[in-house]
């Protein structure tokens, strides 16, 4: 599929062949919009409202890529959506009109906001986890990692303490879960408690058509806010860091619902968050395992897009400055990170463009022989890393609230 020579780096290795899907596109989209059923929990789920078809190429690259490893290891992954006719469509797979399941926008189609297509994909996470087990990725998240052999040693080992696979943002301190990679078996007790708790929050005021002002519920009590210090210059207009920490809080709601549950203490119900993250969490250090190249570029999308689409050098030239710095980035990425998140939604609006933005502006620029784009998408296929990312070494911490989940403080 692929002839390109690129320089394997040092703690990695090539996948043998009979292991990889290498099948042309065309094939493997098939194979992608015909998946089969679901049989076990070795299930990658996706969600894409219009369905894989009308994905943008450089998502669609980031599906194939995640099949052809993947696949051969027994893994299905689907790509759901709400296209009417689709076997795809969500409701092929949950009770979309169950309220235990859905709150009543998702339904009725009738979530609004600027981020519409972001919340909906949000409320299919859990019910997919929670019903089926597995993974749930973002479309734009590039798997980089052994994600097969750290499921077997962790979710998938009936041995293993570990029933929870994420990034954490983060110190060992901080509860910070990322909702772009989230992994578990069927029923974990944390995923269907975070899964009440969003369901409560979309069903406040007589039922939301939106996330806005969430952050402010008193079942949220106690738990800081996101967004730090970020501002936002728009349309002549200064946002200042309190506002943009209440926008960002509504529109990440379901990292603020996991910390909350991660923080709660509910001897009603038997539930002691604090103590089930130290005991089954599976946390990965998401800067380095899932936001390196963002890192490594002070989140200068266009610099990171720039240096992406440099060539390697030819035979016998001598490699430039921006060559090396592109090199370590792809290097850096191939041998230390588990994953990479190509940024979009609000984030576009706190630090303007990022690499996964102009990757859509500009089709077809990730996929360019020669480039180091090429090349770390290469590494993404062919090779996988010797050995497993660490999992940050949780303590027990203080609780952010004692009582019954859904009862406010």
């Amino acid at each position: 599929m692929d002839s390109h020579i690129y320089p394997l780096p040092a703690g990695l290795h090539a996948i043998p062949a009979h292991l990889l899907d290498l099948r042309p596109d065309a094939e493997v989209d098939h194979d992608l919009l015909h998946p089969k059923p679901v049989s076990d929990e070795k299930n990658i789920w996706f969600f894409w409202h219009s369905g894989y078809a009308h994905m943008h190429a450089y998502t669609r690259r980031n599906i194939r890529a995640w099949h052809r490893r993947l696949s051969p290891r027994g893994w299905t992954i689907r790509v759901l959506d709400r296209v009417p006719s689709s076997p795809l469509n969500v409701a092929n797979f949950l009770d979309i009109t169950d309220p235990e399941t859905f709150p009543r926008a998702f339904v009725d189609g009738t979530i609004g906001g600027d981020y519409a297509p972001q919340h909906t994909s949000d409320l299919v996470r859990w019910p997919l986890l929670l019903k089926y087990g597995g993974v749930y990725a973002d479309v734009g998240l590039m798997q980089i990692g052994d994600l097969d052999r750290l499921w077997r040693e962790t979710v998938g080992n009936p041995a293993s303490r570990f029933e929870v696979l994420s990034y954490n943002a983060g110190g060992v301190e901080e509860r910070s879960l990322t909702n772009y990679f989230l992994a578990a078996g069927r029923n974990n007790p944390f995923f269907a408690r975070c899964h009440q708790l969003l369901l409560r929050l979309w069903a406040a005021d007589g039922g939301k058509t939106s996330t806005e002002g969430m952050h402010s519920s008193p079942l949220l009590k106690g738990v800081p806010l996101m967004g730090g210090s970020f501002t936002i210059e728009e349309e002549g207009r200064k946002i200042g860091a309190e506002e943009v920490s209440r926008m960002l809080t509504d529109y990440i709601i379901q990292g603020q619902v996991m910390t909350m549950v991660m923080g709660l203490v509910d001897e009603e119900d038997g539930w002691d968050g604090p103590k089930y993250v130290a005991e089954h969490v599976y946390g990965i250090e998401f800067m380095v395992g899932s936001q390196l190249i963002n890192d490594m570029t002070a989140w200068d999308g266009r610099k990171a897009f720039d240096l992406m689409s440099l060539s390697l050098p030819k035979e016998g030239e001598v490699e430039s400055a921006e060559q090396k710095q592109a090199r370590q980035i792809v290097e850096a990425c191939l041998q230390k990170s588990f994953g990479f998140k190509l940024a979009h939604g609000m984030i576009l609006r706190v630090f303007g463009d990022t690499l996964g933005s102009l990757w859509r502006k500009h089709e077809g620029s990730d996929d360019v022989p020669g480039t180091y784009a090429h090349w770390l998408r290469h590494g993404t296929v062919y090779w996988n890393q010797d050995a497993i990312p660490p999992t940050l070494e949780f303590k027990v911490i203080e609780q952010f609230k004692r009582g019954p989940l859904l009862r406010e403080k």
